[in-house]
């Protein structure tokens, strides 16, 4: 292996695929470039990011179930700019691993196959990730594939966590607490151990379209808001968080809701979007005078606040509070919001340091640590995914 070859990442959610581009040097795996492919978009296009440079490149072909030709087409434009037949691997998120998956793995037809099995229980984001893994496999058929898994980073936790109150029976079939985002969660407990050793009982809250928060304790996972599914723990942009599962029985009973409308009521129509009947989108939100949007921000902020309460539970105290991805990185008012309604635990913002989306937010007199960190999956993807390709 020499030090030029790359290694490819895809992070595939339900409607957009991030691609890293990394260099394999040694033992680590470098960054180069970052691209993205909005699926919802039309025509469809791949922004490519490469050092400081931007560039915007079509896609010609169309949008098909399979998606060879988006693949085929990404290859042709990402050689323009990277030398893609010195490509040794290519690693992806994988939202549910279940029991079997709890490390990242090589993609033969036994786990693939695994995989699939588990899309039950991930139906939203487990196709879109074979899809990829499917697409690649037919342009690529020689290239080394890993998979990375949002779950395996919570099978650290304790059995009493992970229990639902059902039969045991159900349990030991698998219906239990999963958790998820967890390679965000690695990412964040690597960066807390190197930048704030001091943070050993810390929730880290992973706010974006997708929303969860997870106690750490010295960079183990020990609870996470999302339990047996990605619809649980807070509100998020279009998912509920939390419900009554007596609403479910409302809706099939009383209301004669089908499960293919209530499923799209659950990940496509409530959350902020359904709380505020105007935007999923909490910079729209925030903009926003009207009281519905007021009303989705507070809900949002309470039901975080909530659950970092509820994880210091599980923690037996709490040193830090870390804000990650787009909207923990981005938006002091929804970290102003949280740390309000955590005063009472002797949190207190430094709104200078917050406002400019500082590393440390807290003040000197506050009685815990706040911190906004950057997250970094595709980077975990590939040190996973590097870690198979030298143990072959």
């Amino acid at each position: 292996m020499s030090s030029t070859d790359l290694l490819l990442t895809f992070n595939a959610g339900s409607s957009t695929v991030k691609i890293g581009v990394f260099s394999i040097e040694g033992a680590e795996a470098r960054h180069l470039g970052k691209g993205v492919i909005d699926l919802r978009a039309e025509p469809l296009s791949l922004g490519l990011t490469k050092g400081s440079q931007r560039v915007d490149m079509p896609l010609k072909g169309k949008l098909t179930d399979d998606l060879h030709g988006v693949i085929d087409e990404t290859f042709t434009l990402l050689a323009d700019h990277f030398d893609m037949t010195a490509a040794a691997a290519a690693g992806h998120r994988v939202v549910h691993g279940g029991e079997r998956f709890t490390s990242a793995v090589a993609l033969d037809d036994d786990a693939i196959e695994g995989i699939e099995a588990l899309i039950p229980l991930a139906p939203l984001h487990q196709p879109q990730a074979l899809r990829f893994i499917h697409a690649l496999r037919h342009l690529k058929p020689h290239l080394l594939q890993t998979a990375s898994f949002d779950t395996a980073f919570h099978s650290t936790q304790d059995d009493l966590v992970r229990r639902l109150a059902i039969p045991r029976s159900l349990h030991d079939e698998g219906i239990k607490r999963y958790g998820f985002h967890g390679l965000s969660y690695k990412f964040i407990a690597g960066e807390l151990a190197r930048r704030a050793p001091h943070a050993a009982k810390a929730v880290v809250a992973h706010l974006g379209s997708g929303a969860s928060l997870c106690a750490l304790e010295d960079g183990i996972s020990r609870d996470c808001s999302m339990g047996f599914s990605t619809l649980d723990g807070i509100p998020m942009a279009t998912r509920p968080g939390w419900l009554d599962p007596g609403v479910i029985l409302h809706l099939a009973g009383e209301r004669k809701r089908s499960l293919r409308e209530i499923e799209d009521l659950l990940y496509h129509r409530s959350g902020l979007l359904g709380v505020s009947g105007i935007s999923a989108d909490t910079r729209y939100l925030l903009k926003d005078g009207r009281p519905e949007a007021r009303q989705a921000i507070d809900l949002f902020t309470l039901r975080i606040a909530g659950e970092i309460g509820r994880m210091a539970v599980t923690l037996g105290g709490l040193d830090a509070v870390v804000f990650t991805a787009g909207i923990g990185e981005h938006q002091p008012d929804v970290r102003a919001g949280v740390a309000e309604r955590l005063s009472w635990l002797g949190l207190s913002i430094d709104e200078k340091a917050n406002a400019a989306n500082g590393f440390m937010i807290s003040t000197r007199e506050s009685r815990m640590a706040a911190h906004v960190i950057a997250t970094d999956e595709e980077q975990v993807i590939a040190d996973e995914a590097l870690s198979v390709l030298r143990a072959r």
